[in-house]
């Protein structure tokens, strides 16, 4: 048995995740302060309390990434680790802290600040994204390029066979959900986000990110992580920089990094964190893999369960 753990990315936020684990084990309670102290702002009552910060990105990205590494230290505790780490987009960071390249409080400070760069980086209102269902790859490809012509539109992430997410300019995006109609796409999905992640028009906040990061001190690594960028190991530290950098433009490679950790013997996935997104795009990107997750206390109990069968 060979295991992945994978990191909730953005949009997987709810309110009340990880209340119950909160309420039921110390080494949960302790991520949840050390990420207040960090901040200095309440993480309980930003994930738990009725509120509108939660769905916005600079709050979203570091309430995710405390959820997710809380469960990560409570399944350290029960000795379930990974051999292999993973995240989708903003749960890249959550990958990191667990390989040791950044520090906990650093990665909760720079993802607060990666969501406002995000969040400046496109006035409100003149970006969107879109989930296209039952397309190839280049079909979608050429698609975006036609519709190019009134602004920037282009795959942002390659989540799984027939789900492909294009993000730009409203128009642009509009302009190729048509063409992608016409080309027998079976559904288009608008979704509910503050900007087009992982398109050019988010070079600002990648320009403003690389600053920050300049600052940063990274670790070597002590577990592979895949990059989202180019759906590879991250070998050296002197790496990061340059892939968190290019991440917040590009498109995620999530699909090509499933399929990377596979090809590695990965046998058993666990995706860490709010959500059950990862899960589902593994199973359709390979269904001979064991997929788990762990968000609340029924699924930390199956993950143990599933996991304890495994190795009788």
């Amino acid at each position: 048995m060979k295991i992945a753990f994978v990191y909730s990315g953005q949009g997987a936020q709810y309110q009340g995740m990880g209340q119950e684990l909160y309420e039921n084990n110390q080494v949960v309670r302790d991520v949840f302060q050390h990420a207040s102290d960090a901040l200095k702002m309440d993480m309980t009552s930003l994930c738990f309390d009725e509120n509108e910060q939660l769905n916005q990105t600079t709050y979203t990205q570091p309430a995710i990434l405390t959820v997710s590494m809380a469960i990560d230290a409570l399944l350290k505790e029960h000795g379930v680790v990974p051999e292999v780490v993973a995240g989708l987009s903003l749960g890249e960071y959550s990958a990191l802290v667990k390989a040791g390249v950044l520090d906990f409080t650093t990665a909760v400070q720079l993802v607060k600040k990666r969501g406002q760069f995000m969040t400046e980086a496109v006035p409100a209102g003149d970006g969107a994204m879109s989930a296209v269902m039952g397309l190839d790859r280049n079909t979608i490809e050429e698609a975006c390029i036609a519709a190019s012509d009134i602004g920037v539109v282009s795959p942002a992430n390659y989540n799984m066979p027939g789900q492909i997410v294009i993000a730009g300019l409203k128009e642009a995006v509009a302009k190729a959900t048509l063409l992608l109609e016409e080309k027998g796409a079976k559904r288009i999905i608008p979704l509910q986000v503050s900007g087009p992640f992982h398109t050019a028009l988010l070079k600002p906040a990648a320009m403003e990110l690389a600053n920050e990061l300049e600052a940063i001190e990274f670790h070597e690594l002590n577990l592979p992580v895949i990059s989202n960028t180019t759906a590879k190991i991250i070998t050296d530290k002197a790496d990061v920089k340059p892939l968190l950098t290019r991440q917040v433009m590009s498109p995620v490679l999530w699909e090509d990094s499933v399929n990377t950790m596979i090809d590695m013997g990965v046998d058993t996935f666990i995706e860490v964190g709010p959500g059950k997104a990862l899960s589902s795009f593994i199973k359709k990107i390979n269904r001979n893999v064991t997929i788990l997750n762990v968000e609340n206390q029924k699924t930390l109990d199956k993950t143990i369960e599933t996991l304890k069968g495994m190795s009788t």
